[in-house]
């Protein structure tokens, strides 16, 4: 596969890769950037001008929210997930996961014949 069809792949998943990474806390940008790159392996590697106009668009669909913290030690805007944003957290994560078993019984016969 190359590298822009695999990057097209999850582009296409990464408001539920954000959504994901928010689960549990609230983080800033950068740090949104680092739980992305380490729970993927190093696959998922989001500059900020990708990043940050999705952010904003989860808030606009009060996904998430933000707050400006300055705890530590610098001004930061925080990110959370919503109640409405956990929920479409779970409904997305449902649906991809069934979109995932269609394409890997569809796919079986193939990477069956690949490997022999």
């Amino acid at each position: 596969m190359a590298v822009r069809n695999k990057a097209d792949l999850l582009r296409g998943n990464l408001d539920l890769m954000v959504l994901s990474v928010l689960r549990k806390e609230r983080l800033y940008g950068y740090l949104i950037q680092q739980r992305l790159a380490t729970a993927s392996g190093g696959r998922v590697n989001v500059q900020a001008g990708t990043l940050y106009p999705l952010l904003h668009r989860l808030e606009a669909d009060k996904l998430i929210r933000s707050s400006w913290d300055d705890s530590t030690g610098r001004r930061r805007k925080w990110y959370e997930l919503t109640a409405h944003g956990q929920r479409q957290l779970v409904r997305q994560a449902h649906a991809w996961r069934e979109h995932a078993d269609c394409l890997r019984t569809m796919l079986a016969p193939v990477l069956r014949l690949s490997s022999q």
